[in-house]
């Protein structure tokens, strides 16, 4: 069975092997004189993985006894996170190689964090879920703290470290707990343990402790509190790479468990999830008021962002898994084009991160002023941008399973929400005119930030197609 087994994790195959190719080439070489090639190299086999499952995915395929499944969910949430990672080392290359940050280590890292991110979306088993997550944890811990002689980095990767092993501890117990009670760690097999009204107080405790663990892994609040710091310590472009692909691999896995595992139980989990969404949009909605670094803010943005992700979840439904993925789809677009705005906001040389830097900004550029504008528009939920489609997704969701409540908590959050985008807007093109950026912006970034903002635009006529996919992918994990 093994020849079929490895025809299954094909691409994960591919993308280790050239990790391990990459890593020896260039230690026996030039070292950091391959990153740029590297990167290129990286992003372009990034983007022909992501065609290749695209193209040739078809039905349900397991490996390795269950723990590894193939279906239309892992390959929809794969396809996302393989171009938001090949699209954030393209628009990322230039701020790495300005800062001296371009080694070769960084596009193997984050190719390895790539290969447990795919892993984490096709797990079948608890063993497998682990195993995933922790690959891409790791690699993410090392890049946080790139910048060697930075001591804001070099705390945003020990705190993302500690807590990050705090996470895992929770949800290792709480494996351990599911397996006492199920008798199993595959989710095939838990499912038919854990079903509404039967399930033992240790399995009930054990969904609650892994629950815990995947909400930190998606920023959801309580779980937050790292959030705000490794996204301001870290280099921007990384930062980048944080608010994309992890989020859609980490909220994947959230819906896999939930619904592969525990779909059997979902009114003992539906109340956590929702718990967590309207924390989540609150908390982002709020905490983010405040905030004077864009990064911060943009932190606080993704804790908002993944409590309506969350809602989606919550509804318990084909329908409330379909529209979670669409809004993550939709929300790593946006946030490769704002990053691609960020990471070329510049004073003097010197790479800046102030919200008031921006005061003024539409008289100085106005075609990327229009375009981070329609970019915070859609961030913020205002129609027709697509954006709005997004959250008008999860709130039918959450209406249409009864999750009433929680609809009416999330407009209310995205109200709160819409004054930090609208102060940015506010500030670009009504700000006391002063010395503000000065920097020019690199192809890849503006090319980033125009195709961006321009699929907010034009995407309102069928967001290019996503909605059968993620159809089709939402009744396959709910089969």
């Amino acid at each position: 069975m093994l020849g079929p087994d490895l025809a299954v994790i094909l691409p994960e195959i591919v993308l280790s092997l050239f990790a391990m190719g990459a890593l020896l080439g260039a230690v026996y070489t030039s070292k950091d004189g391959l990153a740029p090639a590297l990167t290129w190299g990286t992003a372009l086999l990034f983007a022909i993985m992501g065609v290749y499952i695209a193209i040739t995915g078809n039905g349900e395929r397991v490996a390795f006894e269950g723990m590894f499944v193939d279906d239309a969910f892992a390959r929809f949430a794969k396809v996302t996170v393989l171009l938001s990672a090949a699209a954030v080392l393209l628009i990322g290359q230039d701020y790495m190689t300005r800062n001296n940050l371009l080694r070769f280590e960084y596009p193997v890292l984050v190719t390895l964090a790539v290969v447990g991110m795919m892993v984490m979306v096709s797990a079948g088993d608890l063993i497998a879920l682990y195993m995933g997550l922790e690959l891409q944890s790791l690699a993410l811990y090392v890049i946080a703290s790139l910048r060697r002689d930075s001591v804001r980095s070099t705390e945003a990767g020990l705190k993302y470290f500690i807590l990050g092993a705090l996470s895992s501890g929770l949800l290792l117990f709480g494996a351990s707990l599911v397996y006492g009670f199920a008798g199993t760690t595959e989710f095939a097999g838990i499912i038919g343990t854990a079903k509404e009204g039967e399930m033992t107080l240790g399995l009930l405790f054990g969904l609650v402790f892994v629950m815990a663990g995947l909400a930190f892994k998606v920023s959801a609040a309580p779980f937050h509190m790292w959030t705000p710091d490794v996204y301001e310590g870290s280099p921007t472009a990384i930062t980048a790479l944080f608010a994309t692909a992890p989020k859609v691999a980490a909220m994947a896995l959230f819906a896999r468990v939930v619904h592969d595992a525990f779909g059997g139980a979902i009114g003992d989990w539906q109340q956590i999830v929702a718990l967590l969404a309207v924390l989540s949009m609150f908390v982002g909605a709020i905490a983010a008021i405040g905030q004077t670094d864009i990064k911060r803010l943009m932190a606080y943005s993704s804790i908002s962002h993944m409590g309506f992700a969350l809602m989606g979840l919550a509804a318990g439904t084909a329908e409330g898994v379909e529209a979670m993925l669409i809004y993550m789809a939709i929300y790593v677009t946006m946030n490769v084009g704002t990053f691609a705005f960020i990471l070329s906001m510049e004073k003097d040389g010197r790479h800046v991160t102030r919200i008031s830097a921006l005061s003024s900004f539409a008289s100085r550029d106005g075609t990327k002023a229009l375009a981070l504008l329609v970019l915070m528009f859609s961030l913020a939920g205002v129609p027709p941008l697509v954006g709005f489609f997004g959250k008008y997704a999860v709130l039918l969701a959450a209406v249409d399973a009864g999750l009433v409540w929680l609809a009416v908590a999330g407009v209310i959050a995205s109200v709160i929400g819409a004054f930090y985008y609208l102060r940015i807007v506010y500030l670009m093109y009504f700000g006391e005119p002063q010395e503000g950026l000065d920097g020019t912006m690199p192809f890849l970034p503006y090319a980033g930030l125009m195709a961006s903002a321009a699929l907010m635009l034009l995407g309102v006529i069928n967001l290019f197609g996503i909605e059968s996919p993620a159809a089709a992918a939402a009744e396959m994990l709910l089969r």
